[in-house]
């Protein structure tokens, strides 16, 4: 069938399936209404609810200002989609064009987009995993279980890994006036995200504000009680930690195990997809009805070298769901690329912290407004010699001047002057990051290499 008949009978009568019942999810098939599509829409999902907002839970939710059913997406439009969820994907015959479901079912399909995301880390050892008081925090259930345990009000919170997550669990707690202890086995919180310089910021924040801050350390274990209840966490440096609540922060693992043996290029890095959100194959070869978006994909970026990037961002969901949509719709010259420039928020101990570009690949960083010992300042960060990211406490009305200046690929440093610069901003210094073969927690951003094909991985637990 030539292209543009077989897209005027994708309009009208085709069937496009979403696997991923996700903020991506949605977006996309909101995309797709929008422009034209008339035919049959399916979205898949692995939990019981529609879409809804993640960020919440970290915040609003565990400091009990927002219940978990109350963080709903908002509805663009009216969708005209059969939802098929609770039952996840488990499988994907690329030949005959069906998705698998767990329960057996098929779901047959003209195009396919995967926008499967990303779940929470657990606690690699299972005993201990499952003993009660242990917790991750990714989903709707996953809050709703933790605040409730919060609510009772427990005798100290320990927390594994000062990543994002785990430094957003710490100030809520502290908000709430519950003791906490935060483990990190690198040097400082949010090391992996934004480097030693910004992370030492960060420490000095979570001390002043009351929390037990571990660095350098690893948890060899949990301890239970006879009645399966854990009371105890065991660190590297001999130390014990009595605790009732334990929440694991040790980063995310994209959901792509479901692919495996279906031949398309996913692995533990995720699915790699080109600029135009089309998935590549095993054998590096773009493929023409399947699209992937969201926190599981992974496609290159002309700002960052070419690499594969995979970003877990909330804008960066929407933006490459939108263009997925889009694409899937369009012949060839009509088609866009997905170019959006990550950026990235966290709100914690009253600091509000934004990022643009990607922090982690600076080797340099200078402080061009404000001053670190305040904690109001844009700190950027430079690779071989041009602007790559920035990062503001409390200044996040500057990132769009910063976000243009990685746009346009400024050197680094910046030429301008700043009547807020102090003397500590005068010159680089190294940004401190972590070596990236030793697991961290906390980058939003990931780089990945440039194979399509790349499945090569491996983790060691941040314990």
């Amino acid at each position: 069938m030539p292209g543009e008949v077989f897209l005027d009978w994708l309009k009208r009568e085709g069937r496009i399936v979403v696997v991923g019942a996700s903020l991506a999810g949605l977006r996309a098939a909101e995309t797709l209404r929008d422009e034209g599509f008339a035919g049959s829409l399916t979205l898949i999902g692995d939990e019981p609810y529609e879409p809804y907002d993640r960020p919440p839970l970290s915040k609003g939710v565990l400091l009990g200002r927002a219940t978990p059913d109350h963080t709903a997406l908002p509805r663009r439009r009216a969708l005209d989609a059969e939802w098929r969820l609770g039952v996840p994907a488990a499988g994907l015959d690329m030949a005959a064009r069906r998705v698998r479901l767990a329960d057996g079912e098929e779901v047959p399909y003209d195009r396919l987009l995967i926008a499967t995301g990303v779940r929470a880390r657990p606690w690699p050892h299972e005993t201990e995993a499952e003993l009660d008081g242990v917790f991750v925090l990714r989903t709707r259930d996953d809050a709703t279980a933790l605040q409730k345990r919060l609510s009772a009000g427990p005798r100290r919170v320990f927390v594994i890994g000062a990543g994002f997550t785990g430094s957003e669990i710490a100030s809520a707690c502290r908000e709430r006036e519950i003791e906490v202890t935060v483990a990190e086995r690198g040097s400082a919180p949010l090391v992996g995200a934004l480097g030693g310089v910004v992370g030492q910021v960060a420490a000095q924040l979570q001390q002043e504000n009351g929390v037990d801050l571990r660095c350098g350390v690893m948890v060899t274990g949990l301890e239970g009680d006879t009645a399966g209840r854990v009371r105890a966490a065991h660190l590297s440096d001999g130390t014990t930690v009595e605790t009732d609540v334990v929440v694991v922060c040790l980063g995310a693992t994209r959901n792509t195990e479901w692919l495996a043996g279906s031949g398309l290029g996913a692995g533990p890095r995720g699915i790699a997809c080109d600029a135009g959100c089309r998935a590549f194959d095993i054998r590096g070869i773009v493929t023409d009805d399947i699209f992937v978006a969201g926190d599981v994909a992974r496609s290159p970026h002309p700002l960052f070298g070419y690499q594969f990037l995979s970003l877990e961002h909330w804008g960066n969901a929407v933006t490459q769901a939108e263009t997925a949509a889009h694409n899937m719709l369009c012949d060839s010259v009509d088609r866009r690329p997905h170019m959006w420039v990550p950026g990235f928020w966290s709100s914690q101990f009253g600091v509000n912290i934004k990022s643009v570009g990607v922090p982690s690949m600076g080797t340099e960083i200078i402080v061009s407004q404000g001053s670190l010992a305040e904690r109001r300042f844009v700190g950027v960060y430079g690779y071989q010699g041009r602007v790559i990211g920035a990062v503001t406490f409390d200044q996040a009305r500057w990132l769009p001047f910063y976000q243009h200046l990685i746009e346009t690929t400024a050197p680094f440093p910046p030429k301008f002057p700043t009547v807020d610069r102090r003397p500590e901003g005068q010159r680089p210094v190294s940004a401190d990051f972590p070596d990236p073969s030793v697991p961290s927690h906390g980058p939003t951003v990931t780089l990945s290499g440039y194979s399509p094909s790349d499945r090569r991985m491996s983790f060691t637990p941040g314990r």
